[in-house]
């Protein structure tokens, strides 16, 4: 089995921002030649998470609004209090999207639905850039 190890670099403008990593991923398992296997990605960073989404405009805002009703940025938030960076809701929300994905890789593609993207989503309350580690395990 290979391992080949790819880093991605995203610029986002935290505050839920939402970014399309599909077609980065989707080369990067191009230029991997592996065929069948597994590409895992990972985001090293405990203010955004990654998942699958149908990358349009209004699915876009209603994902970006849910996080706004369930951990509104405005609560007191006990990290807050302790650093004072204003950020606590960002970690709140990262931990129930999570830190990594993995896709099965069938024939050299990605095993995604029709109208399925992979997502970084930035909760962080600032501009960030994000390092993204990306596996492809296979032959």
């Amino acid at each position: 089995m290979d391992v080949k190890t790819t880093y991605l670099t995203v610029t986002t403008s935290g505050d839920g921002d939402i970014q399309d990593l599909t077609q980065a991923v989707e080369d990067s398992l191009t230029n991997s030649q592996v065929l069948n296997g597994l590409a895992t990605l990972f985001t090293a960073s405990a203010t955004s998470g990654l998942s699958t989404l149908e990358y349009e405009p209004g699915c876009i805002e209603d994902l970006k609004r849910l996080f706004d009703e369930i951990l509104p940025a405005d609560r007191d938030y006990l990290h807050n209090l302790r650093w004072g960076d204003g950020n606590g809701h960002s970690h709140i929300r990262a931990a129930l999207l999570k830190p990594s994905l993995t896709i099965p890789v069938v024939e050299g593609k990605l095993t995604l639905g029709t109208w399925q993207s992979i997502i970084l989503v930035d909760f962080d309350n600032r501009p960030r850039k994000r390092e993204l580690i990306l596996q492809i395990l296979g032959k």
